[in-house]
């Protein structure tokens, strides 16, 4: 893909402001859905501002790690949340249960230094002989298409109960004809902001519904809420995870209670590692540099896990490489490191100011809708684009991605007490376990040809 802008290249300050609000939208509704999904499960009171700051502080570390080399952002990880509900519960405090998750994120960030460790040492080609084209293209598809059910469920929701779901798609729908249509047509800088346009106009759309639906008292077309602008000041510290279980919280804390928070993170954490790997894959593939080799993915583990460490310790959710994130790259073809610099800063920022918080609250979820449709079929796009050269002539690669696709595409998930192993782990777990029964078949051709 030719890129406009390159990892090193420096666009111009208010380029480099407009690039950042566009990642920071892209990542934004994932990253406050997983304290949003835990307060709903767990009643809890987790703060969704204290997760884009960790979410912020998070991707720096990352940038430090790998030097500025690799162009993601990192925000809440949907794998943790089953181990997260963990250490919430059990025989222990509330209090406890905050700590923990700080405990929890430390266990799973160690994991991953283990393994940077070992592929420091042992370097990266048992990786690739592990994970081919065959493996990692199909599977970075279906983190696309498992997330696509998701987005058609935010396409007719309305923020407001009773709210008109036609409302909402004819919302979702003008985002995303507005993003593809500058995404292909727009000129110069709007070219490079599609995801920024087509919000906006999806909120504008979203606005006059509701003053239509406000000056003739129909409710239905009132699909946006307003009401996170009331009271909500101008500057306000986030709830940060450390300081909520305090001193209590730990003396909460005993043996099987660390026993159960390490038997639910640390298998997660093998999961997200094979997400990691897919996502640095696809990224390599769309800015044309290999980062397991440069910056090298020992640095981009490192990243990853004290990013998580230290994310978690402010906002509670470990963090994780984004495809949406990637996605927006891949679209926009703008690489530069700076964008996600001032993306991690901005987020900061957003999540100290009450008004800036508010407003992205407000954004309507059909809105994000529709983005979502553009960013995650994308990201499916990516993976296929992988497989192009794959020989599927071959009956092992016809089975390897066979079994990738129907266990993705059905949504396969495996729990074993706390411990759940997601569609995306299941299906890369499979893909790995029949390449390496079938792989007899590639030894007796390399026999043959010899």
């Amino acid at each position: 893909m030719k890129l406009v802008y390159g990892i090193k290249d420096k666009p111009k300050f208010t380029q480099i402001v407009l690039f950042a609000l566009q990642q920071l939208l892209a990542i934004m509704a994932a990253t406050i859905a997983v304290p949003a999904a835990i307060n709903d499960i767990c009643g809890t009171t987790m703060s969704s501002s204290a997760a884009l700051f960790g979410a912020g502080v998070g991707t720096i570390v990352y940038l430090l790690f790998t030097r500025g080399k690799s162009p993601v952002f990192l925000g809440s990880s949907f794998a943790f949340i089953g181990p997260m509900i963990t250490a919430f519960g059990g025989a222990v405090s509330m209090a406890a249960g905050y700590i923990g998750l700080i405990i929890g994120a430390a266990m799973a960030g160690l994991v991953y230094v283990i393994i940077a460790i070992v592929v420091k040492f042992c370097g990266t080609k048992w990786i690739n002989k592990l994970m081919p084209p065959v493996i990692i293209g199909p599977t970075v598809a279906i983190i696309g298409l498992s997330l696509a059910s998701s987005a058609i469920g935010q396409v007719t929701t309305s923020n407001v109960p009773g709210g008109s779901t036609y409302v909402a798609l004819i919302c979702a729908l003008i985002t995303l004809f507005v993003t593809m249509a500058v995404s292909t047509y727009g000129k110069r800088i709007s070219k490079l902001i599609p995801f920024i346009i087509g919000i906006i106009a999806g909120y504008a759309a979203a606005s006059i519904f509701y003053l239509i639906g406000k000056w003739t008292g129909n409710a239905s077309l009132m699909i946006i809420d307003y009401s996170a602008f009331v009271n909500c000041g101008i500057f306000s510290l986030p709830d940060f995870t450390f300081l909520k279980g305090g001193m209590e919280g730990l003396k909460a804390i005993n043996g099987t209670y660390i026993i159960t928070l390490f038997a639910a993170y640390v298998p997660a954490a093998f999961v997200v590692f094979a997400e990691h790997l897919a996502d640095h894959k696809n990224l390599s593939s769309i800015i044309g540099t290999d980062l397991l080799e440069e910056p090298g993915l020992s640095r981009t583990l490192l990243g990853d896990g004290v990013g998580s460490m230290v994310g978690a310790f402010f906002g509670g959710c470990p963090n994780t490489t984004y495809g949406e994130s990637i996605a927006c790259v891949a679209i926009t073809r703008n690489a530069s490191t700076i964008s996600i610099w001032g993306a991690a800063i901005t987020c900061i920022l957003i999540s100290l100011i009450s008004p800036l918080t508010a407003f992205l609250q407000t954004v309507p979820t059909a809105v994000m809708g529709g983005v979502c449709i553009a960013l995650y079929g994308f990201i499916s796009i990516s993976g296929l684009k992988m497989c192009q050269k794959v020989d599927f002539n071959k009956n092992r690669n016809l089975f390897v991605a066979s079994v990738i696709f129907i266990t993705g595409v059905g949504g396969m998930v495996v729990t074993f007490g706390a411990v759940e192993i997601r569609t995306v782990a299941c299906s890369l777990i499979l893909g790995i376990l029949a390449n390496l029964m079938l792989s007899k078949e590639k030894d007796e051709e390399e026999a043959a040809d010899k």
